[in-house]
């Protein structure tokens, strides 16, 4: 029931933000004139179709705040990219404590260690690290995006990992042998975990994604891949 209720709750949130509504008259109109494209182009011009609002009322044409996320990305990359990884880390805990651990209450405690691992680590790190594989290895062909995503997942992924269980270790009070422990046992399932989703998501991101657009573009994705790191990350 809750995720239907968010979803439902979305849809309608996504029409009103398209600002489209329902109305039979118009859809009457358009079809019972038989000049159909003609008479379409003179009642209805595309700039005052409702999915074409007015850019300086919606700051991004048709999806609110995307001009505005787009000039923080080229004025602030690196705060931009930081703040777009703690949503996506907030969101991927938050939906796995609601919809596959099921817990009780909400463990505000895991939502806010995950969250902020999301805006310290993961966002700056993501930044720095496809900057400068973009600049070391460019162009979009097949070599390019191959060896990118090769390099990703061989050599980045490991570390990322990593880092990612001891940060949870340090934040959690471990010692660093039972941090040790903790990536013996963990780290290649994690991996092995990445390598079933990530080589065709990155041979995507790498071929067509704006190395600016990489992070919002993983995130994304990784909502629901964070969903499986913070079970990982929580046992």
């Amino acid at each position: 029931m809750k995720f239907a209720s968010t979803l439902i709750a979305a849809t309608c949130l996504t029409a009103q933000a398209f600002g489209v509504k329902q109305t039979q008259s118009i859809a009457k109109k358009v079809f019972s004139t038989p000049a159909g494209v003609s008479s379409l182009r003179k009642q209805a011009p595309v700039a005052s179709n409702t999915l074409f609002r007015d850019p300086s009322l919606t700051r991004g044409g048709a999806v609110p705040g995307w001009a505005a996320y787009n000039e923080a990305l080229d004025k602030n990359p690196l705060t931009a990219k930081a703040f777009t990884s703690l949503v996506g880390w907030f969101l991927g805990d938050l939906l796995a404590q609601l919809f596959i651990v099921k817990a009780p209450t909400l463990d505000i405690k895991r939502l806010l260690t995950l969250t902020s691992f999301g805006f310290l680590y993961h966002g700056p790190s993501g930044h720095y690290f496809y900057n400068w594989l973009d600049s070391k290895i460019e162009g979009t062909k097949g070599k390019a995006v191959l060896s990118k995503v090769i390099i990703d997942q061989i050599f980045w992924c490991p570390i990322f990992m990593t880092v990612f269980f001891t940060y949870l270790g340090i934040v959690g009070g471990d010692s660093f042998s039972a941090i040790g422990s903790k990536i013996k046992n963990d780290l290649f399932t994690a991996c092995q975990g990445s390598w079933k989703i990530w080589p065709l998501v990155h041979a995507i991101n790498f071929k067509f994604i704006s190395t600016k657009h990489r992070l919002v573009f993983i995130n994304g994705v990784q909502i629901a891949f964070n969903m499986f790191l913070s079970l990982i990350g929580s046992k």
